[in-house]
């Protein structure tokens, strides 16, 4: 088996906040994170596939068309958005990194081809916090 990954980047804003939640208890949870008026990122996104190599290419999967798939169906729709408010795929969902790469996972996968499977996606808010999800 043979991972290819490719890495792709946007800029964000987001609030994290459960409505469900006071906001004393948001604010004590999400910190500064719960700011009313959100907050930014310069997310780096990660996305690894696998396969075996086609005899006739040598690749797993073509990377020009890894990166076309990824800023078609998460990049175009997230670059320089209101992840709360902009992105129909986040609505209802509190914009954790965790929550998002999971949400990224189910998008690319239904848009991979049938030849290769998807095997992680990391989403990197800063260079210190970043969550990878490998499926369920």
């Amino acid at each position: 088996m043979v991972y290819i990954t490719r890495k792709a980047e946007f800029c964000a804003s987001h609030r994290l906040h459960n409505p469900k939640l006071s906001d004393d208890r948001n604010r004590a949870l999400y910190g500064p994170c719960n700011n009313p008026n959100g907050h930014g990122h310069n997310y780096t996104l990660e996305v690894t596939v696998r396969g075996i190599p086609d005899p006739q290419t040598g690749m797993v999967m073509n990377l020009q068309e890894l990166n076309r798939l990824i800023n078609r169906e998460i990049i175009d729709r997230v670059d320089h958005k209101n992840l709360n408010i902009d992105v129909d795929f986040l609505w209802g969902v509190i914009p954790t990194a965790e929550n998002i790469v999971m949400c990224f996972w189910q998008l690319l996968e239904k848009a991979l081809p049938p030849f290769c499977a998807l095997h992680e996606v990391r989403l990197w808010e800063n260079e210190h916090n970043m969550a990878f999800y490998r499926g369920s």
